[in-house]
């Protein structure tokens, strides 16, 4: 096995909790109150409140560092999140979870290590993928502190990553405001008649962050409340009896 190729400082070790009051929020503590204020558009912030109120804090994205995100960010494509938590276990057992550590390893044995998240060959390469940029870009420091565009161009250029996956691992690694649009996105969105639900990606990425109140919690807590509410409640058929927003129409 070759030797693990990382940037002085080992920079997928990285810990959020330099990034203060920025986010991304792993690991720290969270406001002592809810925001006063979610959007500057009244029914998102009022659906927004409502969650939040009935949810409480998400606490999410799930990590130990910056860089979990990234590769738990690449595993929940096309399958369930108790899957990429197997997985990870798995990657953590073989040594620290760094760009030089997954490098390292043969494609055929990060592929048996991720195999319980599915697409286990094709995840591999990703995982490989995604490490090369990040040490290229010059880890989690300028994924911080460079040009969100040009940032944001430049991961969607790596394969495998799409833009949930660049703005997941944007929004929850790098701490920078970039509105994630999932499917749960896409039918909270429409069910409340805020925004059509077959816009393009990028309409609807535009549209959250033209309304979304610019903080980095606003921005990672909005995404993770949409989650749990459409796995909950907002599903293909609805359980709106138990969800704490208020129904569409009422």
């Amino acid at each position: 096995m070759a030797e693990p190729r990382d940037l002085p400082g080992d920079p997928g070790l990285e810990s959020a909790s330099s990034n203060g009051a920025r986010g991304p929020f792993i690991g720290q503590a969270l406001p002592a109150r809810a925001p006063r204020r979610w959007a500057r558009d009244a029914g998102l912030d009022q659906l927004l409140r409502e969650l939040h109120a009935g949810f409480g804090y998400q606490t999410w994205w799930p990590a130990q560092t910056p860089f979990e995100v990234i590769v738990g960010a690449l595993l929940t494509q096309n399958t369930a999140w108790t899957n990429v938590e197997l997985a990870l276990a798995r990657l953590h057992a073989l040594g620290p979870l760094t760009p030089g550590r997954l490098l390292a390893l043969t494609t055929a044995d990060l592929a048996e290590a991720v195999r319980p998240s599915g697409y286990y060959n094709a995840k591999a390469r990703k995982l490989q993928c995604v490490s090369e940029w990040y040490l290229a870009a010059g880890g989690l420091e300028a994924l911080r502190e460079r040009p969100l565009g040009p940032l944001r161009t430049g991961l969607l250029e790596v394969w495998g990553v799409g833009p949930e996956t660049a703005d997941s691992i944007l929004c929850y690694a790098a701490g920078r405001r970039t509105a994630v649009v999932d499917t749960y996105t896409r039918r909270i969105l429409g069910r409340h008649g805020l925004a059509d639900p077959q816009a393009p990606y990028e309409q609807l990425r535009a549209w959250l962050e033209a309304r979304l109140v610019r903080s980095q919690f606003v921005y990672e807590e909005f995404h993770a409340l949409f989650v749990r509410a459409g796995y909950r409640n907002c599903k293909p058929s609805v359980v709106c009896e138990s969800c704490p927003a208020s129904t569409p129409g009422d």
